[in-house]
C-alpha cells in the first residue's frame, strides 16, 4: 500500500455503492473443528472486546467528538478529528491486528485495526456504519515458509438526515478509506457483514500466533473465527494449516477439502493440499492438482523473487533485476521484493534506480521498524552515491 507511511490521513470517497448479486452458494459442510488436539489458550477471544471502547477512547470523544454531533455532517467531522488534525499522530503499523482500544492506545494499526477504531467511534456517536471489501490485488507477506495474502477493507458512513444547518450534508453514503484515491480507481468492492469483520480480526490473530509459533493460541483465535462466521473460508484454510503444521494431517486435509467445497477454485486451500499430498506421496493426486492449480496461478507469489535471489547469487546483477521488476509487476507494493532490487540495481551502476526503490521499500514497509531500517539503508547508500561522485577524477578543459 502507497499509504503505509508515518502519518495516516483517510480518504472519503462519495459513492453511490450497489451490493453484487451472486448464485446462492450451497451449505456447506460444518466446519472441523478439534478443540481435543489444543491446549486452552489463556488468550480471550471474546468478540465483544473487538469494537469495545477503552476509558481513553470515550475520555477522548466526550472530550473531541461530540461536537462532530452539530456540524451539518458529522461523519466528515468525524474523520476530520480522527485523522485530519493529527492530534492523535496516527501511524500504519502492520506487525500486529488490534482491535479498537489498542488501536487507540498505540495510535497506529494495519488497515482491518483503523476500521474497527473508526467504526467504534462512529457507533458510539450513532452513525450508522457498514463495511466493504476492496476487490484489490492481495499483497503477499513471507515469514519463514508461511505466506500470508493482505486483503483490503474499508467503511461506510451511512447518509445521516438533513440538519438545519448553512452548508448542507455530503448525500448519499460516504466511503472512508486508507488507501489514496489512484490506488482505489476502478477497485470493485463487495459488502461485509461485521460478523465478517470480527472472523477477520481473529483470522488476523490466528495467522500471528501461527507465525510466533502460539499453536494453541492460533487454535484458539481460528476457532473463534470460524464460529463467528461459519461461510468465511479464509478462516478454516488457517485452521488447516494449524493442524498441518501440529502434525495432525487428517483433520488438516479435512479442513482444508471443506473450503474447496465452498470454492473449488481457492489458490490458497489448494496450494496447502497440494503441499500436503507431496509430503505423502500421493504422487497422482498431487499431479492432478497441481495441474489444476497452475492453471489457476501458473506462478505462485514470490516465483519471480526467489529465482532474481538466486540469479543475484550467481553475480547474475542484469538477469536478477529483470526477475525483480517481474515480481514487481505482480506485487509493486512488497517492500522486501524493493529491496533486493535495489541491490541489484545498485551492481548494476544505477544508483539513482537503487535510492527509488529503497524509498519505495520504506514508504511501503508494514511497521515502524521496517521503515527505519529501510531510512538508514537509504542514507548510507546515498552517502555512498555522494562520496564516489567526490571521488572521481576531475579533467582540465582548455
Amino acid at each position: 500500500m502507497k499509504h503505509l507511511i508515518r502519518r495516516l490521513t483517510a480518504v472519503l470517497l462519495c459513492a453511490v455503492l450497489a451490493a453484487c448479486a451472486g448464485t446462492p452458494p450451497t451449505t456447506p459442510p460444518d466446519p472441523p473443528l478439534h478443540d481435543e488436539l489444543f491446549a486452552p489458550s489463556a488468550e480471550a477471544t471474546d468478540a465483544g472486546e473487538v469494537f469495545a471502547l477503552s476509558d481513553a477512547m470515550r475520555q477522548y470523544a466526550e472530550r473531541e467528538l461530540q461536537a462532530t454531533l452539530r456540524r451539518p455532517d458529522p461523519r466528515r467531522a468525524l474523520i476530520d478529528a480522527l485523522y485530519r488534525r493529527g492530534q492523535l499522530g496516527l501511524s500504519y503499523d502492520a506487525s500486529v491486528t488490534r482491535n479498537a482500544a489498542e488501536a487507540f492506545e498505540a495510535r497506529a494499526g494495519n488497515c482491518l485495526s483503523l476500521v474497527i477504531m473508526t467504526a467504534s467511534f462512529a457507533k458510539h456517536l450513532g452513525l450508522p456504519v457498514s463495511y466493504r471489501n476492496v476487490l484489490v490485488d492481495a499483497m503477499y507477506t513471507r515469514q519463514g515458509d508461511l505466506t500470508m495474502a493482505n486483503g483490503h477493507v474499508n467503511l461506510i458512513l451511512e447518509e445521516v438526515p438533513a440538519r438545519p444547518r448553512r452548508e448542507a450534508p455530503t448525500p448519499g453514503p460516504l466511503q472512508v478509506d486508507f488507501l489514496p484515491p489512484e490506488d482505489m480507481r476502478g477497485a470493485r468492492s463487495v459488502p461485509l457483514k461485521e460478523r465478517t469483520i470480527l472472523a477477520m480480526f481473529m483470522n488476523n490473530r490466528a495467522a500471528e500466533a501461527l507465525n510466533d509459533g502460539r499453536l494453541d493460541d492460533s487454535y484458539a483465535w481460528a476457532r473463534a473465527a470460524v464460529r463467528q462466521d461459519p461461510d468465511f473460508g479464509a478462516a478454516i484454510n488457517t485452521l488447516g494449516v494449524i493442524y498441518l503444521r501440529a502434525g495432525h494431517r487428517l483433520q488438516a486435509e479435512a479442513a482444508l477439502r471443506a473450503v474447496l467445497a465452498r470454492d473449488p477454485s481457492d489458490v490458497a486451500a489448494l496450494s496447502n493440499l497440494l503441499q500436503l499430498m507431496r509430503h505423502d506421496g500421493r504422487e497422482a493426486e498431487a499431479r492432478q492438482l497441481g495441474e489444476k492449480l497452475a492453471r489457476l496461478e501458473p506462478y505462485p507469489p514470490f516465483h519471480f523473487f526467489d529465482l532474481g535471489r538466486a540469479a543475484m547469487a550467481d553475480g547474475d546483477y542484469a538477469g536478477a533485476q529483470k526477475l525483480f521488476d517481474r515480481e514487481l509487476s505482480r506485487q509493486p507494493l512488497q517492500h522486501e521484493v524493493r529491496f533486493w532490487a535495489a541491490q541489484a540495481a545498485w551492481h548494476l551502476g544505477d544508483a539513482a534506480t537503487a535510492a527509488d526503490h529503497l524509498r519505495q521499500a520504506r514508504d511501503n514497509s508494514p511497521d515502524p521498524h521496517s521503515q527505519a531500517i529501510y531510512a538508514t539503508k537509504l542514507d548510507h547508500l546515498l552517502d555512498r552515491f555522494r562520496a564516489s561522485r567526490l571521488q572521481q577524477p576531475t579533467r582540465a578543459v582548455n
